[in-house]
């Protein structure tokens, strides 16, 4: 009986010891769950609605071609007495470095700022007629090609007028300066974007 009592307690602790090995077994290791990314959200900039965009376009046409016309009469009006004085100048910067050098202040800006307003239409305007002109290159090729047009009628059929690279490049640069200040966000206002996709 004695031996029996004795016995007894360790066959009692034998189900706990059992019950803490089972608790204490890991858990079953399980795969780590992928993280799918966000889609990308869709940002799409909306144009001017179209009873607004259609009367922006009509101001602009009017207003190209009146700067056409005062364009032409400017640059494409006989001046004879001018005839003696006037050269033609195929090498960049000649006539800058010469109104610098041997033109007063006054005439140095009329002839530089002169040029450089007469390229400014074209870069506000050419954005908001020619949707597919938006650019600053389509731009300033189309500004350009206009300009050394003029140009070369100029030297060709004009008399008192001569050809002139450096009015073509002020030009172009009068052109640049619209499409930044201007031209860009106006054609961006009128005209339809493509939708840009933003991941977030």
């Amino acid at each position: 009986m004695a031996r029996t009592a004795l016995r007894l307690p360790t066959v009692l602790r034998t189900p706990l010891r059992r019950g803490r090995l089972e608790k204490a077994e890991p858990a079953p290791v399980t795969e780590p769950e992928t993280v799918t990314e966000p889609a990308p959200v869709v940002a799409e900039r909306r144009p001017l609605p179209l009873p607004i965009r259609l009367p922006i376009m009509l101001l602009a046409f009017i207003f190209m071609v009146a700067f056409a016309i005062a364009l032409a009469r400017i640059t494409l009006e006989p001046s004879p007495a001018s005839e003696a004085l006037t050269h033609s100048n195929m090498h960049p910067g000649n006539s800058l470095k010469a109104y610098f050098e041997y033109g007063t202040v006054r005439d140095t800006l009329k002839q530089i700022g002169g040029n450089v307003l007469l390229g400014v239409p074209f870069g506000v305007l050419v954005p908001v007629l020619a949707p597919r002109a938006r650019g600053v290159l389509q731009v300033l090729f189309l500004t350009a090609l206009v300009m050394l047009m003029v140009e070369l009628t100029q030297g060709a059929l004009i008399t008192g007028r001569a050809f002139d690279i450096d009015d073509v490049i002020l030009n172009t640069t009068g052109a640049l300066l619209g499409w930044l200040l201007l031209g860009r966000r106006l054609g961006r206002a009128v005209h339809a974007r493509r939708p840009k996709v933003v991941a977030d």
